[in-house]
């Protein structure tokens, strides 16, 4: 969520690589807690890292591409942020979370119509329940419960959510949407 961090890292792929095709935005931080019982700390640090970090990067690789455009060249790339189904359809005890992936699978349909004109696509994927540090320290029976309306009845694995990214960064007619990969969940 640096602002001149994410000038840095944007400027560094584009002189190591000579070029920039893509923008994955996929970091993020859990401060869950009811609303009632929410401080005003843990709201700020989830929308910053979720909101800002996925906005600066994004807009720095959409200047370069506008710039490359204003100079009559073209581009073929793609941004693609990771929201959530819990930014989809809500979860209780993440008011802060839920806002900002709500907030980012928003700002990559407003993204997509205002970045077409640049040889941009933008999307985001939306994962369910999926292996991760966190959820694998959960005991049994509360991840028993987390994935009981999962009707794979299972987690989804970094591989599966990574094959979603894959098909946004290649498919040259995907914009604009935001893609669940949730084992059918609804929350």
């Amino acid at each position: 969520s640096d602002w001149e961090g994410s000038q840095r890292m944007v400027n560094m792929a584009i002189e190591t690589f000579g070029g920039l095709d893509a923008v994955v935005n996929n970091a993020g931080i859990l401060r869950d807690r009811m609303l009632t019982n929410m401080t005003e700390a843990e709201w700020d640090a989830v929308i910053k890292v979720h909101l800002k970090g996925t906005f600066a990067p994004s807009r720095w690789a959409a200047a370069y591409w506008r710039e490359r455009t204003k100079a009559g060249e073209t581009n073929d790339g793609r941004i693609i942020n990771t929201s959530s189904v819990s930014g989809i359809y809500g979860n209780p005890g993440q008011t802060n979370y839920t806002a900002a992936k709500a907030g980012v699978a928003a700002m990559g349909v407003t993204w997509a119509k205002e970045l077409a004109r640049y040889g941009i696509r933008v999307a985001s994927i939306a994962p369910g329940f999926t292996r991760t540090e966190i959820l694998s320290a959960m005991k049994p029976e509360i991840l028993e419960k987390a994935i009981a309306p999962v009707p794979l009845k299972r987690l989804g694995e970094a591989e599966e959510i990574a094959h979603g990214a894959v098909f946004i960064a290649e498919n040259d007619f995907y914009t604009g949407r935001v893609l669940e990969i949730d084992g059918g969940l609804r929350i």
